[in-house]
């Protein structure tokens, strides 16, 4: 096959085009340029898509004898992820800008560029399996638990999937990747994995938000509407939040309280005890099958709504194009804006971003 491998500057994508090399496809690497700001560098762990990313790229790419190119993405990483992340904000949901990326540049940007010049499929080092099944091919979590990112990749479709190819999947373990990186020679194998968004290096999103977003006194308020604290924006709080919220009344059980919903529209933030948190529905749109659709509008399932969250046993029902999800046991935590994944075992369903949420704990 003709793969094009989308080479970030990581151990994980470098080991993941050295690997379609060995296997006899004829491959190609590509960089995506996301930012255009100057002096974009990076710093140990933060950021990733940065100058010095492109140039680690660029030497895995020559040990492994591949031609290289970078391509510029960076107007539709702004229009498609940064823009999208801001106006969640600003609406008072908690979005995954990792989500977006994959959906709209990773899997449909640069996969319909690679499907124009004549590629059969995109290459790159996420973990996740994929297999031919009788109704297509499914995307499954992979091997290593620990590093699994089948989550991150729920967004995609059928049609993605058909010209997709991880060949991370089934590597048992983060350790072994680094170890094959560096009996290749690849400058990258101790290189530190990027976390974080990537497009807020210092990771400060408050500021980033507030230079963006503004700033504008609110109330802090508690489950009875009694005010109890202000805030200079309410974009800066997200749900299950309970550092920086200087709370002027304390609770009367002396218990610390947490975020329970931000209300843009009002700019108010909504704070409650822990217990509050526990979500016993959630429900929304934006819904796509990885694969096979479900046979039946209601069906049980497991789903992850944070990258590294326990699935959770649960019943989905399928109305007028939404999804609502009932736990088995409560949700703790849950924003709208966040995006919830459903499996079937290993297999990657599909996925919705969150709408609605109900509280297990009535006022």
């Amino acid at each position: 096959m003709r793969i094009l491998a989308a080479m970030s500057g990581g151990v994980d994508s470098a080991v993941a085009a050295a690997r379609a090399v060995d296997a006899g496809h004829d491959v190609v690497g590509v960089h995506l340029a996301l930012s255009r700001a100057g002096g974009t560098l990076r710093t140990g762990s933060r950021g990733c898509c940065t100058i010095e990313d492109a140039m680690d790229a660029r030497r895995a790419a020559d040990l492994l004898g591949i031609p290289f190119y970078v391509w510029d993405f960076s107007e539709r990483f702004r229009d498609d992820v940064i823009d999208d992340f801001v106006a969640e904000y600003r609406a008072g949901r908690t979005p995954n800008p990792c989500m977006r990326c994959n959906e709209k540049i990773k899997f449909a940007a640069l996969l319909e560029r690679a499907l124009e010049l004549g590629f059969d499929a995109v290459c790159t080092g996420h973990y996740a399996t994929l297999v031919d099944g009788p109704g297509g091919r499914e995307l499954h979590r992979a091997s290593d638990e620990a590093k699994d990112q089948s989550y991150v990749l729920g967004v995609l479709t059928a049609e993605q999937l058909a010209h997709t190819y991880f060949p991370l999947g089934s590597t048992p373990s983060k350790a072994v990747v680094r170890a094959e990186a560096a009996a290749r020679g690849l400058t990258v194998a101790q290189k530190p994995d990027s976390h974080d968004i990537c497009f807020i290096p210092d990771g400060d999103t408050r500021g980033w938000l507030a230079e963006r977003v503004g700033t504008a006194q609110g109330d802090i308020v508690d489950r009875t509407g009694a005010v109890v604290g202000s805030h200079e924006g309410a974009h800066a709080y997200t749900v299950g939040q309970r550092r920086g919220l200087q709370l002027g009344t304390p609770a009367a059980d002396g218990k610390p309280r947490f975020v329970l919903e931000v209300r843009p529209v009002s700019n108010t933030v909504v704070v409650g005890p822990k217990e509050a948190l526990a979500t016993a529905e959630i429900s929304g749109g934006r819904v796509t099958w990885t694969g096979r659709a479900p046979a039946s509008t209601t069906f049980a399932c497991h789903v992850q709504i944070r990258a590294h969250a326990e699935p959770v046993a649960a019943r989905a029902v399928i109305e007028g194009g939404m999804l609502a999800v009932t736990p088995e046991v409560p949700f703790d935590g849950v924003a709208p804006g966040q995006t919830a994944v459903l499996y079937d075992g290993t297999r990657v369903i599909g996925q919705f971003t969150i709408d609605r949420t109900v509280s297990a704990v009535p006022v």
